[in-house]
């Protein structure tokens, strides 16, 4: 496509992309917008060097001239989008793209695939932190997706509320906290249970997480208190029928005297599973699997849209396509939120203007993230990630009763063009 539109003229004409969902992923009633703090670092960093351009070179991929162009290139154009943790809805346009064509053209890859993952890890997540009523969840599921997916998991699970990941590189690169707690493995290592505890408690003292469930679990709380004291940090079950075990667990651990020992489940959660133990002595979660793969819907469905082009006379054309089931709507949108009388969100207001609009009728949702090629520093790095976890639950104090709910069903607010 760039090589073609570099040729016939219309590459350096200056364009409107937007990055949108047609619909949630697995009928949910509302989505968390997450990677945009990633996203804008990627495209800072896009270029191709050397080994790049003699591979396409020695493949004849693309000609001469288009690979001397893509030698100059970065990104100089313009990007708006919904902040990082924000709600979003069907239609809403998450990331506003300005640039030429050839230059735009090119992030779409890079834009789909980050916020395609990252927002469905976040629209998972933020639901079982809902199902959790303000008990911690830790990430857990690095073995479960690519090595470099679950860093971004760590980072978009963090940003809809988990607590903690497991994840070192997260928290390196990220500032997300950190947690972990010993595998069977370790236990399995020692002759004994007890010399599993006995070590563990050596090294990390009394208020470590001792792992409960390798053999049985019973024996297995009265050799862990009886080793680290009643002052002993916690105890994992990662099997069994959770309900009662949690239950069976924290009336022997009260009868011990450790009242102040958490417990700690996992064991393939998912938000419903969640929601489940709500009225069981469960201090704290992790979730692996479920989270990093989007709870079932491992993509969040947006696509990357050309919606307007200047004409010859710096004039903006409208464009959409007109696929069957794919219709787009023609021209730059931009996002307002309405509210009702109880400060909670009414609709998702889309009004297509090439000017932003006059009348203030609502809280307008896309702001500047990169200007002329340099991303705004806010919402980079730990600092960013760290605002759009605040900017997360704030949002979400805005949304109507029914978005919580975890079975399927329609958009909690409608989205509505002007």
């Amino acid at each position: 496509m760039v090589e073609a539109a570099l040729r016939s003229g219309t590459g350096s004409r200056r364009c409107i992309f937007e990055v949108y969902g047609r619909r949630l992923p697995g009928a949910r009633r509302y989505g968390i917008v997450a990677g945009t703090g990633r996203l804008l670092e990627l495209v800072s960093r896009f270029r191709f060097t050397e080994p790049e351009l003699d591979w396409l070179r020695e493949n004849d991929v693309v000609d001469a001239p288009t690979l001397d162009w893509l030698a100059d290139y970065r990104f100089r154009g313009d990007i708006w989008g919904y902040r990082e943790g924000e709600a979003y809805f069907p239609s809403s346009p998450v990331l506003v793209i300005e640039g030429t064509f050839a230059e735009a053209v090119l992030l779409e890859t890079l834009a789909l695939s980050v916020l395609n993952y990252d927002s469905a890890v976040a629209s998972a997540a933020s639901r079982m932190v809902t199902a959790a009523s303000g008990r911690p969840l830790a990430e857990m599921g690095s073995r479960r997706t690519g090595e470099h997916s679950a860093v971004a998991a760590a980072r978009a699970a963090y940003i809809a509320g988990f607590t903690s990941t497991s994840n070192l590189e997260a928290g390196r690169t990220w500032g997300i906290p950190t947690m972990g707690t010993a595998a069977h493995s370790f236990t399995l290592l020692h002759d004994t249970e007890e010399d599993a505890f006995r070590a563990q408690v050596a090294a990390m003292g009394p208020d470590t997480t001792l792992l409960i469930d390798t053999y049985d679990i019973a024996a297995a709380v009265e050799r862990a208190v009886a080793i680290a004291g009643p002052e002993l940090g916690a105890v994992r079950i990662d099997s069994g029928d959770l309900p009662s075990l949690v239950t069976d667990v924290r009336r022997q651990l009260d009868e011990l005297g450790a009242h102040n020992t958490k417990i700690t489940v996992t064991n393939d959660l998912d938000e419903h599973a969640i929601a489940a133990l709500a009225a069981a002595p469960v201090d704290a979660y992790g979730v692996g699997t479920s989270v990093v793969t989007g709870s079932g819907s491992p993509a969040a469905g947006m696509v990357y849209k050309l919606v307007a082009h200047e004409d010859g006379d710096g004039g903006w054309v409208p464009v959409a396509k007109k696929s069957t089931g794919k219709v787009s709507i023609a021209g730059r949108k931009w996002a307002t939120r309405t509210y009702g009388r109880d400060n909670k969100a009414t609709q998702e207001l889309l009004q297509v203007s090439v000017d932003p609009p006059a009348e203030d009728v609502g809280r307008e949702l896309l702001v500047p993230l990169m200007t002329d090629g340099e991303a705004d520093p806010q919402y980079l790095g730990a600092a960013g990630t760290r605002l759009a976890r605040e900017h997360r639950e704030l949002v979400l104090h805005e949304l109507p009763a029914d978005a919580f709910r975890l079975t399927r069903g329609e958009p909690a607010i409608p989205t509505v063009y002007e």
